[in-house]
């Protein structure tokens, strides 16, 4: 089989010697021409410490492919910043970003007919995106995660400025005090240190094969960064020659190990969310009862941020998640037979991986932090089509509080601030999913909030919105359908009494059948203005969270 199977189409023969003199133009030559063109998506920006260093990455990446007699093409897409805009109108756009992130790699590498492509991205919704992009177009490819930040010298990190603002709300602390953690807490280049959303996202991409072993931990600021980098042009040629596509490795299994890989580091919720999307890309039937049935038997072992202890740079420091993953390999928890990006099957790739002793990060299977999943998928009155809950049960399990409700996050996070809600509380936010928000918010700023305040055990939160990974508490997310939609989260009223049962997977409003049909009949949507462009045409595609708010 050839190994121009796309770029062939585009440069050989007289009847190519336009597009070929176009090609000339940037640089190519005859001896171009004979070899395979692989697209290398770099999502580099100085728009936020995750990506500012991505594009050095990416020119490593091609001076690699030159090594390997493969031809690089470069090119950007967007990134944005969740922890820039989060509280505010621009977090409406961070998971839109990952439809468009998708469809700009595909757009790029569909119109040029490169025969492989390397995608490297570093804030949230970079790597979901890049995965729907590579599963849609199905051609050799591989992801490269950018890299994780190391915490402060004072092992504070960008979540810590979060909570600390709810400490200053609170009147434990000054402004001054704030404003000197805000100052020494984010230093260069990489992702938000802990197991949130990036790192969560990374993990899961290298338990399911699509990118190198080992490189889901590494810190942005290494060596080993840089060498997983040049190992990758390789790694591209290899998957070319064999004819090795994304799909033949993203099957129903590997979305099963990258579950249980989460699930064991504590992941974040949004991981929910991206791999339903990204399984929908590859053909794969994903559904949140998948979670429930794999959570049931993994337990939660990574003492890591956000309710943990530590932070992603210490796991790599003893060998990142390969040893995890051994672990339960030999646990029978994930399909090694599962082929991935090395060529290799997850069996083999492990089996030359040093058994380190992991701890403290990772305790053992008879000490876990949670004997099941944190993850819990809840059905109930309240949410017919499922939520989406983050329980580690540091705050309890079982929760029963009166309703305070707002009808946006601005709403909530201000009665939070000004210390109206009190212990007992059930804090209702919605309109905020992802036709309502439009976009579906992260709710890092109200519950960072809460905590800081030290109303995490106290309080409980619900929302149409999702969470971001340094989210913790007793919160409950991706309420379906949603408010927008005249789902039962609109119908919730000041003073409800809502009961959230994460041993049973239930939530509930506790008011019966013949209220609830009342309050239906008589709700109206609140008017707000209609977004225009992209939130536009987002909230016009957009499935329910349940389905992973996609816009295929």
């Amino acid at each position: 089989m050839s190994n121009r199977k796309f770029s062939s189409k585009l440069v050989d023969g007289p009847h190519q010697a336009a597009s070929r003199s176009m090609l000339r133009g940037v640089g190519l030559t005859d001896e171009d021409f004979k070899n395979p063109l692989v697209g290398i998506a770099s999502m580099g920006a100085q728009v936020t410490p995750c990506n500012m260093h991505i594009n050095g990455l990416a020119d490593i990446v091609n001076k690699s492919l030159a090594k390997e007699n493969l031809k690089g093409m470069l090119f950007n897409t967007i990134t944005v910043s969740d922890g820039i805009s989060m509280g505010t109108a621009g977090m409406k756009y961070s998971l839109v970003s990952r439809e468009v992130i998708a469809d700009s790699i595909e757009t790029v590498v569909g119109c040029l007919g490169y025969d492989g492509v390397i995608t490297i991205g570093g804030c949230d919704k970079n790597m979901p995106g890049a995965i729907i992009a590579l599963a849609r177009l199905n051609r050799p490819g591989i992801f490269i995660y950018g890299g994780s930040i190391r915490p402060s010298e004072q092992n504070t990190d960008y979540v810590t400025v979060c909570e600390k603002t709810g400490e200053f709300a609170k009147g434990s602390i000054s402004e001054e005090e704030l404003i000197a953690i805000e100052k020494i807490s984010v230093k260069g280049p990489g992702s938000c240190g802990g197991m949130y959303t990036a790192n969560t996202m990374a993990s899961a991409i290298e338990a399911m094969g699509m990118s190198l072993p080992g490189s889901s931990s590494q810190d942005a600021l290494s060596e080993d960064k840089k060498h997983d980098c040049g190992k990758a042009a390789n790694a591209i040629k290899n998957l070319i020659e064999m004819d090795l596509k994304p799909r033949d490795i993203m099957t129903k299994e590997a979305f099963e190990n990258a579950i249980t890989t989460v699930i064991a580091l504590g992941g974040s919720t949004n991981a929910v969310l991206h791999l339903i999307a990204m399984a929908k890309a590859a053909n794969v039937g994903l559904s949140l009862d998948d979670f429930s049935r794999i959570g049931a038997n993994v337990p939660v072992i990574a003492d890591i941020k956000p309710f943990g202890k530590h932070y992603m740079s210490e796991l790599n420091q003893r060998g990142g998640i390969q040893p995890l993953m051994k672990l339960l390999l030999d646990k029978g928890m994930l399909h090694g037979d599962c082929l991935t990006v090395t060529g290799k099957t997850l069996s083999e790739n492990l089996l030359t991986v040093d058994e380190q002793d992991q701890q403290p990060l990772i305790r053992s299977f008879d000490n876990p932090i949670k004997s099941s999943s944190h993850l819990r998928i809840l059905y109930g009155n309240l949410a017919p089509e499922g939520a989406v809950a983050k329980i580690t049960g540091a705050e309890g399990t079982k929760f029963k509080g009166k309703a305070r409700v707002f009808n946006s996050e601005e709403e909530g996070n201000a009665a939070i601030l000004n210390k109206f809600i009190e212990a007992g509380d059930v804090v209702v936010i919605r309109y905020e999913g992802p036709k309502g928000g439009p976009g579906m918010r992260e709710m890092l700023k109200p519950t960072s909030a809460i905590m800081g305040q030290g109303l995490g055990d106290k309080v409980a939160f619900i929302t149409d919105g999702r969470f971001s990974g340094g989210t913790h508490g007793f919160v409950v997310g991706h309420i379906s359908p949603e408010a927008e939609d005249g789902g039962p989260i609109a119908l919730i009223e000041d003073g409800d009494s809502i009961e959230i049962d994460a041993e049973s997977n239930t939530i509930n409003i506790l008011i019966d059948e013949i209220t609830m049909k009342q309050r239906k009949d008589n709700w109206i949507r609140p008017s707000k203005e209609e977004p225009t462009g992209v939130l536009a045409k987002y909230k016009k595609l957009v499935t329910s969270a349940s389905l992973g708010a996609t816009t295929d």
